[in-house]
């Protein structure tokens, strides 16, 4: 998803109004909905300090807004691409399966990695076995790492 649709699905999960979520950042009452259209059209898209101002009014952080490119295949393969390049990603292959795989020798990097994506595991497991709803789920995707109990060393 884009920015744009992340705004509007951020906005609707918490049935705030176009003018009432532009009026929350600073918008005056007479451009609030028209820039906020704007914003969730893609028609604009709003600067950086902009965003954390909508994450901070609709409970997330700015970078559940601010999402890569990933509305295409190539869009999704550079962002790969990317997290192979800055943490240690890796591709291949385990029981006849593709899969993705962090580089130990990453060092630091994989350390911290490691223990995000097993904090994230653990919450997904939950989920699956039903100890928590998928908007508490969702609650903690949204707003990671606040609600996120296992941060040592992030």
């Amino acid at each position: 998803m884009a920015i744009h649709e992340r705004i509007r699905f951020h906005r609707n999960l918490r049935g705030i109004t176009q003018k009432c979520l532009g009026m929350s950042i600073g918008l005056t009452e007479k451009t609030a909905d028209v820039r906020m259209a704007q914003y969730e059209s893609g028609a604009r898209t709003p600067k950086k300090n902009m965003i954390a101002d909508l994450a901070n009014v609709l409970g997330v952080c700015p970078q559940a807004l601010d999402l890569p490119d990933i509305d295409s295949y190539t869009g999704l393969m550079h962002t790969l691409f990317a997290l192979e390049d800055v943490y240690g990603l890796k591709i291949g292959e385990t029981d006849g399966e593709v899969c993705l795989r962090l580089d130990k020798s990453t060092g630091r990097t994989y350390e911290k990695m490691i223990k995000m994506l097993s904090a994230w595991q653990q919450k997904a497991a939950k989920l699956e076995a039903g100890e928590i709803s998928k908007e508490e789920y969702n609650q903690w995707c949204y707003r990671f790492p606040k609600f996120n109990t296992a941060k040592e060393g992030w």
